[in-house]
């Protein structure tokens, strides 16, 4: 393709640091995961914000997490309309076919997409009400979610209270997914709804027996 660049020299320079130094003291280790394929006991959906460091969070190495990322962590409800679905579709693979034993949601604190969900829902922004914004057609999930913090004067509260709401809703939509359904009511499967504060670096657990997130 014509409009595809070399890559940037400080991103050469360091996969050549990282084949020289990290690769070379781990190669059997890499080596193993290439062969034996991967066996993931936990998938991870979490934001694509990129200071959002899941393997870092809890001091995974490569191969233990199944992870997918999309804006704001959010999850659709099941609608197998023969559509593209993306997130559906990681989930699928991994409890269907890698049969994840935890599958964790993860929001974390400043998140961009809920922003701008609370932008849309209180008409500040017209770029993402327009069709053809992708973002804004996503955060459509999170949408009606808006009217449970709409009277929260503090803005920062009211965004980390949708923050958290959101790890709820895609809990409840992933229920809707029958081989989830029946994967967790037969103990098969564990759902956990995470949220994490990037500059305190702390996380918070959902209990369903109070509604609440409470530190880990």
């Amino acid at each position: 393709m014509d409009n595809a660049k070399p890559l940037p020299a400080y991103l050469v320079q360091r996969y050549h640091g990282w084949k020289a130094t990290h690769y070379a003291e781990n190669e059997g280790w890499y080596r193993r995961l290439a062969s034996d394929g991967q066996h993931p006991r936990v998938m991870v959906i979490s934001c694509c914000d990129s200071r959002v460091n899941v393997l870092g969070i809890f001091g995974a190495d490569q191969g233990e997490f199944f992870i997918h990322r999309n804006i704001a962590n959010l999850v659709p409800v099941y609608q197998p309309d023969g559509d593209h679905h993306g997130t559906s579709a990681a989930v699928e693979y991994a409890v269907r076919v890698l049969k994840v034993s935890d599958l964790m949601v993860l929001g974390h604190s400043n998140c961009g997409g809920i922003q701008g969900c609370i932008d849309m829902c209180e008409g500040r922004a017209p770029d993402l009400e327009a069709r053809d914004s992708f973002v804004g057609r996503w955060m459509g999930i999170l949408r009606p979610q808006y009217e449970e913090v709409a009277d929260i004067a503090d803005a920062p509260e009211q965004a980390q209270q949708l923050e958290k709401l959101a790890v709820v809703v895609s809990l409840r939509n992933l229920m809707t997914f029958p081989w989830i359904k029946t994967a967790v009511e037969a103990g098969e499967l564990s759902l956990h709804g995470l949220w994490t504060d990037i500059g305190e670096g702390g996380l918070e657990c959902f209990s369903p027996k109070d509604g609440r997130f409470t530190p880990v």
